[in-house]
């Protein structure tokens, strides 16, 4: 691929809780002539953006249609129990659905977690967002169930969390609309995110994306021998100068420069 076919720019979306910071900067290092752009979206409505071709790729939570999405599964979070910093539970490293019996348990409309039976006993209402859940729990409503990375985003100094190792988890992953041929630029991210190296045999357009560096490199290279031979060749100069002062002149020698030092001082 030339740097003429390289694209213009990278769309990415990625949804609350998700940071794409790392990857994103292993990007400008390895394409900066290629911008990306970062599109948060909310994450029912990550995979439609997705279908429309509304981002290129995006970091989303599954499920997904397959039939209408390519994705590669990244990690599975831990999920947590949003609690009051007062509340009993915080005496435990883990919190067991059991644990939860007795209590109002928040059910968001936004919830990211499959269940079969939600724990505990349900609220009268179910809150339109987990912000929404997250503001209950500290008003003393009722505990929530979240990924772990969630419950950081919507940290309060008043609440804490505790892991629930029995409740279903969350998996993150990289999507981007099911082609024939994956675009070069989202193989590029996919390398990035697998930990590829740059001179990975699937980085096309980092490659192509690079030659300036690669001739500014070459061109150092270059002048630094070309240094080198100029600094070696004035010091042979002085040394043949060094060399024509301490000639002796003909017919003198060494004897001649021993007579010089015993030519006896005027008084």
């Amino acid at each position: 691929m030339t740097g003429s076919e390289t694209p213009s720019s990278f769309r990415l979306a990625y949804v609350p809780g998700v940071t794409p910071t790392k990857w994103v900067r292993v990007w400008h290092e390895r394409l900066p002539g290629v911008p990306l752009e970062l599109l948060q979206t909310s994450a029912a409505e990550a995979p439609g953006l997705l279908a429309e071709r509304g981002a290129d790729a995006g970091l989303v939570r599954l499920p997904v249609d397959r039939t209408l999405l390519s994705a590669i599964p990244l990690y599975t979070e831990t999920t947590v129990v949003v609690i009051p910093k007062d509340h009993v539970a915080t005496a435990a490293e883990e919190v067991s659905l059991a644990d939860l019996a007795d209590e109002v348990v928040l059910h968001p409309l936004d919830d990211l977690l499959d269940w079969e039976a939600l724990p505990g006993r349900p609220a009268i209402e179910r809150p339109a967002t987990t912000a929404d859940a997250v503001e209950l729990v500290a008003a003393g409503v009722g505990v929530l169930l979240v990924p772990q990375s969630l419950a950081r985003l919507h940290h309060r100094k008043d609440l804490t969390y505790r892991p629930v190792p029995q409740a279903p988890a969350s998996r993150v992953a990289l999507s981007w609309p099911q082609e024939e041929t994956t675009p070069d630029l989202v193989e590029e991210f996919i390398g990035i995110v697998r930990g590829r190296t740059v001179n990975s045999t699937r980085g096309r357009v980092a490659a192509a994306a690079q030659p300036p560096a690669k001739e500014k490199a070459r061109a150092k290279a270059k002048r630094a021998e070309t240094g080198e031979g100029a600094r070696r060749k004035p010091a042979a100069g002085r040394q043949g100068a060094a060399n024509r002062r301490g000639t002796a002149p003909k017919g003198g020698g060494r004897s001649g420069q021993a007579g010089k030092r015993g030519k006896p001082r005027g008084r």
